[in-house]
């Protein structure tokens, strides 16, 4: 993983969720994150946003749809 705490590419961001928080992708969490994140309601969106910006809430997302699409090929 690179120098900073906050992931730049889909390995650094995956080994986070995996390894260092211990958090399995499930089909169901990363959907449940998927919907979050794109819910301009959600509280823990807004602050999300407030702390690393809106660019980087749709870099997680992408990673996430990643995640989705290597779940769903197995």
């Amino acid at each position: 993983m690179s120098k900073s705490a906050i992931p730049s590419t889909y390995h650094e961001w995956r080994h986070c969720i995996t390894v260092d928080c211990g958090i399995p992708l499930t089909t169901e969490y990363v959907e449940q994150r998927i919907d979050a994140l794109q819910s301009d309601r959600d509280e823990h969106t807004k602050q999300f946003v407030k702390l690393y910006g809106d660019q980087y809430r749709q870099q997680v997302v992408n990673w996430f749809k990643e995640a989705q699409a290597e779940l769903a090929n197995g």
